[in-house]
């Protein structure tokens, strides 16, 4: 171990490259240690992190109730699987369906698994309860979506570098176009084998695309018209990121003063991942009431490592700080704050087309095409002047730092991002 932490950043990446799969494109910068809204390099230089590992980092780095709560179970009881039960797992159930307002909830760990219960649970309610014939059940999907990378989950994505030599694909999905409730309602019109519709609140992955307003309203209407499942991923939205402690929100508990200013609209089933952990654990779930959850029974569906004590703890710390530190009203005061600043920025820029995001999950498109290196020639840059993000599909830089994030930094970042810009104006 003494050998691993003299590492340089030279070596480090030396080693990944020769012992790793190649299934990551990262930006040259070797991480080693996190504090908040900083990270620190092999060789000691700080960053701020505005990436925070796709938001699973909203709590900020290794913040020390999640940390102690980690570190106090992992000493007591690491793991029973689910043959038995264990006495943390019931508790953070208990307390994550009462703050988000469902019956039920199904624990598991990652992201990607937690879409694939999802799909799962949907066609099993619309096999049992909608009254679908076996096998024909078809679920909607948005077109630029992400959702994981498992087998069933890029059979429905259009993004080929995920999709292409991964076949044969997965049948039962429709694709449809993103804020699209013409396209939604075509296809609920005539189709009455469709089991859910399943959607981003917003396309992060995608580039951070915000749906018109009502969009989400209208669709889970249309949903209720034909009874549909309106299935929620709020892998990446969740947890205050958006400004709301959920950016559907439905009627959980959270109390924030900002939800008020968005209607409500409670998905049947909702799917959370990534800071449900505050980034130090990998822990997911998905969440449903009673009338469709009690279609999974005992041998449906598992996970060994889902629920575990130590997941179980580490969430209801990592829920308790979003709570208790404010961070989903932290999350909207700056978020407004920074595309406000951005905004005034690119009204003279010829290197930024758009500012677009909600709290502080938010991107710029840079003024060049998805083929060119622009993007992530800005995000070198952004890192030599300290500040670490990374561009998605090619021309859009994604801009999300931790929730914990203050005021004064914020500036601070704002004023590194457009020093940054500046130099590539034309």
């Amino acid at each position: 171990m003494a050998i691993l932490n003299q590492l340089t950043s030279e070596a480090a990446i030396a080693l990944e490259n020769k012992y790793g799969a190649h299934n990551y494109h990262p930006l040259p910068v070797v991480l080693s240690r996190g504090e908040g809204v900083y990270v620190w390099d092999a060789e000691g230089k700080r960053y701020y992190d505005f990436l925070s590992a796709y938001s699973a980092v909203n709590q900020g780095h290794c913040h020390p109730k999640i940390i102690n709560a980690m570190v106090k179970q992992a000493k007591t009881l690491t793991l029973t699987s689910r043959a038995f039960y264990n006495d943390m797992l019931g508790k953070y159930e208990k307390y994550a369906t009462e703050l988000f307002g469902f019956d039920k909830l199904l624990p598991m760990n990652t992201g990607a698994e937690a879409v694939e219960t999802a799909l799962k649970l949907a066609r099993k309610w619309a096999y049992e309860i909608k009254g679908v014939n076996e096998n024909e059940a078809e679920i909607i999907v948005c077109e630029n979506n992400f959702h994981g990378r498992t087998t069933t989950i890029i059979s429905f994505s259009n993004d080929p570098v995920a999709r292409e030599n991964f076949g044969p694909y997965t049948k039962g999905f429709v694709k449809i176009e993103y804020d699209n409730l013409q396209a939604l309602e075509d296809v609920l019109k005539s189709n009455p084998n469709v089991a859910g519709f399943l959607v981003e609140p917003i396309q992060g992955e995608a580039g951070v695309y915000v749906p018109s307003e009502g969009y989400l309203i209208a669709a889970k209407a249309l949903c209720n018209a034909y009874n549909v499942l309106f299935i929620a991923d709020e892998v990446q939205t969740g947890i205050a990121r958006t400004g709301r402690l959920l950016a559907t929100c439905g009627n959980c508990s959270c109390n924030n003063k900002n939800c008020s200013k968005t209607p409500d609209v409670k998905p049947d089933i909702l799917i959370l991942g990534k800071a449900l952990s505050g980034g130090v654990y990998p822990v997911s779930a998905v969440l449903a009431n009673d009338d469709i959850m009690h279609v999974i029974k005992p041998g449906n569906h598992g996970s060994t490592f889902g629920g575990n004590p130590i997941a179980a703890a580490v969430a209801i710390a990592a829920l308790e700080v979003v709570k208790e530190e404010n961070l989903a009203n932290n999350a909207f005061e700056l978020g407004e704050l920074f595309r406000a600043e951005l905004h005034e920025y690119a009204k003279t820029s010829t290197i930024v087309n758009v500012v677009r995001g909600k709290g502080l999950l938010n991107a710029i498109v840079i003024n060049d095409d998805e083929n060119s290196n622009t993007a992530w020639e800005v995000c070198l840059a952004l890192r030599d002047n300290g500040l670490l993000a990374k561009p998605t599909h090619g021309n859009i830089i994604r801009f999300a730092p931790p929730l914990v994030m203050t005021k004064i930094q914020l500036l601070d970042c704002v004023s590194i991002i457009i020093k940054t810009l500046k130099a590539f104006e034309n």
